[in-house]
């Protein structure tokens, strides 16, 4: 290792879903990225908000990135609210749609927020 390579750039990852995902977890995420978030209209997989998945059969489980940014305006806190359930009620839907029976979503502390 030569004394000045931390200064050559590193490689950048390619933007979007990892290409070695197992097919089935793909597909997911594939599915996933027609979810929209109301306030910004990216999908909730380019915005950064799904973070892991597991898959099992027809079973899910979505983990969501959902930490709020506003603790201090209470009606700020409660629009992000009303945006954070009309996003999981849409990952369950459509999901449910795709043929998963089961669907369990969790936030980043591993708390379930919501099932279908």
């Amino acid at each position: 290792m030569a004394i000045f390579d931390f200064l050559r750039p590193k490689k950048r990852a390619k933007p979007g879903p990892r290409e070695d995902l197992p097919e089935e977890v793909g597909r997911v995420v594939k599915i996933l990225e027609r979810i929209r978030d109301p306030e910004t209209d990216l999908n909730i997989v380019e915005e950064g908000l799904v973070y892991g998945l597991t898959v099992e059969g027809d079973r899910a489980e979505v983990f969501l990135l959902m930490a709020r940014s506003t603790p201090e305006c209470h009606a700020c806190q409660m629009l992000a609210i009303n945006v954070q359930r009309k996003i999981l009620r849409e990952i369950i839907s459509t999901l449910r749609e795709e043929g998963f029976n089961r669907v369990e979503i969790y936030n980043e502390l591993g708390l379930l927020l919501e099932e279908g």
